[in-house]
Formats: structure tokens, sequence, C-alpha cells
């Protein structure tokens, strides 16, 4: 992608949003609701225009080369239903039948976990079941690049853990893929990169680790000092807690919890337990550990502002 820009109503959705995703890697975008994540995705697939920038998938245009790429790519839609009365298994052998070379249905149908219910017809599925088998849909034609929009929405912890495991395996065997989610912990655990956008800009794009380290590959790890305290602080007093040389960032969790975000750990703590010792404060932990992607998240998207 590069300048893509999509407008609704003379508001940009996506504006100017520059971004590739590597051959073999699983790219996990991110961002709130209303950030442009579907809308990209939708112009990356072809199901809508852009009204800005380039688009190239697999060196393809989506809009133009729709047929060429058809059988390259796999669709995982946000929401798509199919005929109530059909089976399970009869619509993964029907979407099979498509290519030339798909996964075997069984095999296939196990690891998402419909393994039984291959009889089963559509209207009886849960939630969680008819992403499963959307899953399967998209992935049954062996596709070079899978675009999975929120594919585990609705899946119990057993589901969600069946499906990372298949996209690993496919990456694996040398897919692709470029999957939204809401679920930080899962871009974490699956994701090469991770892509967080708000407002249609891109704010960060790296490996979990670089994002939670700082902006860029080298730079100094970002820690985080969890203070907590019988009684919240004041105004003034937290104002004061949030200046200490060293915090880059302060969090009020919950009342009397208090999360300073710093790149020089030693130091602050110095400063927290003399800035303590000074208010005749005592507290009832101090607890250290590194910032998480939610907190990188979190940070981000509240400094991009409304």
């Amino acid at each position: 992608l590069t300048g893509l820009t999509k407008r609704y109503g003379g508001r940009a959705v996506v504006d100017a949003l520059d971004l590739s995703v590597r051959r073999g890697e699983i790219l996990a975008l991110l961002g709130p609701n209303g950030a442009g994540k579907t809308t990209t995705v939708e112009i990356v697939e072809g199901y809508r225009t852009s009204d800005g920038g380039t688009v190239r998938v697999l060196g393809l245009d989506p809009r133009r080369d729709r047929a060429a790429l058809r059988g390259r790519t796999g669709i995982m839609l946000q929401r798509a239903d199919l005929w109530n009365q059909v089976q399970v298994g009869e619509a993964i052998r029907l979407f099979a039948s498509f290519y030339d070379d798909p996964l075997p249905v069984g095999p296939l149908m196990e690891r998402v976990g419909l393994g039984s219910l291959a009889t089963a017809r559509y209207r009886s599925l849960s939630g969680g079941e008819r992403q499963r088998l959307a899953l399967a849909l998209a992935l049954v034609g062996r596709p070079e690049l899978a675009i999975l929009d929120e594919p585990t929405a609705a899946m119990d912890v057993t589901a969600r853990r069946l499906t990372w495991e298949q996209l690993r395996a496919m990456r694996a065997d040398g897919a692709t893929i470029l999957l939204t989610t809401h679920l930080l912990d899962e871009a974490e655990v699956l994701a090469d990169r991770v892509a967080i956008i708000d407002h249609g800009h891109l704010l960060a794009l790296g490996t979990p680790a670089e994002l939670r380290g700082g902006a860029d590959p080298g730079s100094s790890p970002e820690r985080r000092w969890q203070l907590d305290l019988a009684t919240p602080l004041g105004p003034e007093d937290r104002a004061a807690l949030a200046a200490l040389e060293g915090v880059s960032g302060l969090v009020d969790e919950r009342p009397g919890r208090y999360v300073l975000h710093t790149v020089t750990p030693g130091p602050v703590l110095v400063g927290l337990s003399r800035w303590l010792l000074s208010r005749g404060i005592e507290p009832l932990s101090i607890s250290a550990g590194a910032a998480s992607l939610e907190d990188v998240f979190v940070r981000l998207t509240e400094e991009a502002g409304p």
C-alpha cells in the first residue's frame, strides 16, 4: 500500500497509508474501532475502491486482476453468512472444488475443530463454529496470501489456539497472512510484525519486541514500575509523580495503583523511593516489568487523540 486513501462523506477513514507485508510473514493490523482496519482490508481484498494511492497484492491490482488473484488468495470477512441448510462438510468441499490443489477436507476440518460437525447444518452452528467454518473456507485453497478480518472473534480459548496452530503451519509452508484483531495477546504471540493504525494513519510498525522496546529496533527497552498504595494520590502528588525524572508516562490502572513507564528503570526506582520517603508515603508494593503490547497500543492511540 502506498499513499492509500479512502474517504466517506469528506472524512478520510484511511489517510495516505503506507504499508507492506513481507512474503512468508504474519502481520497483525491493530487499531481501535473506527481506525480504518476493515476498510483497508476490504480495499486489499478488492471489495472496495480507494480514493487515492496504489494497492498491489502479489504484484497485481486487486480490482483489475481479481480473476488472477482469486486462486492465490484466501479471504475471511468480518461477517459472512452461508445458506442455512448447507452442511459444514458440503460447504468446505464446494469451496475446495474451486481450486486446483486444495487441502484435504477431512484433515482441515479436524485442524479447525470442526471434525465432529461435518453433517451439521449452518443454521445450527454457534457463532464460534461459524467463525471456524469461515476460516476453513478461506484456507482450503492453499492460498499464497490469506487475508483474515478478526479470524478468532467469538471463538473460545481452545478454538483460538487451534486457529493459531493452523496459521503457524501455513506460515511454515510459505504462506503470507494479513490479519486484523482486537486481541492484543493474539497479536503478541502470533504475529511476526504488528502495525498499529488509528484515524487511518500508521502509528507504529515492527515486531512485538520492537514495539515494546520503542520506536526503533535498537532503542532501549521500555520498562514499567507498578506502585501500589493504600490510599490514592491527590492531584498534586500525582502530578509530581508523573514529573519524576526519567518517567515517560504514568497510568492509573485503578485507585491506588500507578504504572510508571521508563527506559531508565534504575534511576527512576531511586527517584521514586526518595519521593515516597520525602512525603512519608509507605507503599504496599513496588514491582517491575516490561511494557506489554497493550501498554504500547494504549499509549500510541491516546497520543494520536480523537
